[in-house]
């Protein structure tokens, strides 16, 4: 399904920076590859469907804008250090990295779906972890740099069926957080986002879980809207570090 072009918002401080994105293969990670693109960074694709980085990375240099991509699973350490690397070796430098890859296999605790816990701890935080240490020594190096950290509401809530998700989101801030107090160079930006239409959830199996997220999706937002709010975290200027952002459906109580 061909995805809406985001509108096009010129902001300054974004120009030929280099941003790696992870999970960039569709909804929040393709829309914001898009978005930045259009106010003229060097967008570095990574995921694991590269047939559809391909075709999105295609769409964006037909714009006239500057993208590559690599392959990258983002629970292999390793994996992620070539990724990084190759964004560097690519541009020179890595100014931001945009920590998106998510998973939400909502369920119950007593249904014991210890694998779906396992996947969720590997891919919500340990990817999160292997981006910062992929990245870290790259922006000490260069002098600055800023980390952007997809959360959700779920770092702040916590709700039957959400118990592993909420916990591994609650992971993610803390990490942001502690992140943030120890930098002196380095920004550091917690995107917190509601209830959005996307691949999220698709690997739900628990069937009341579904039907939970369909219901909350009556009122999501577009992908859109949080690409916005990443191009404004990255847009201002070095000394100021916006932390966290929340993004919710105006009409949505969660």
């Amino acid at each position: 399904m061909q995805t809406s072009q985001p509108e096009k918002i010129t902001m300054l401080n974004v120009d030929k920076k280099v941003v790696v994105i992870t999970g960039a293969s569709s909804g929040i990670g393709e829309a914001t590859a898009q978005l930045l693109s259009q106010n003229g960074a060097n967008v570095v694709l990574g995921a694991r469907r590269t047939e559809k980085l391909g075709k999105i990375v295609e769409e964006i240099r037909d714009q006239g804008n500057t993208a590559e991509f690599r392959a990258v699973d983002v629970t292999n350490r390793e994996d992620v250090k070539a990724f990084i690397h190759f964004a560097k070796d690519k541009f020179g430098c890595v100014d931001v990295i945009f920590n998106n890859a998510g998973v939400m296999p909502l369920s119950r605790l007593d249904a014991l779906k210890v694998e779906e816990w396992d996947t969720m701890i590997n891919v919500n935080i340990h990817g999160v972890l292997n981006g910062i240490a992929a990245g870290l020594p790259i922006m000490e190096a260069q002098g600055g740099g800023q980390f952007i950290n997809t959360a959700s509401i779920a770092a702040h809530m916590v709700g039957p069926t959400s118990a592993v998700y909420s916990a591994t989101k609650y992971a993610v801030w803390a990490i942001s957080d502690g992140l943030r107090q120890e930098s002196k160079n380095i920004r550091v930006t917690l995107i917190s986002p509601g209830v959005v239409e996307t691949e999220l959830g698709s690997d739900i199996t628990d069937d009341a879980s579904k039907g939970f997220l369909q219901e909350l999706r009556k009122t999501a937002l577009t992908s859109d809207a949080i690409a916005r709010a990443v191009l404004y975290a990255i847009a201002q200027p070095a000394d100021v570090d916006v932390n966290e952002i929340i993004v919710r459906p105006t009409a949505s109580a969660f």
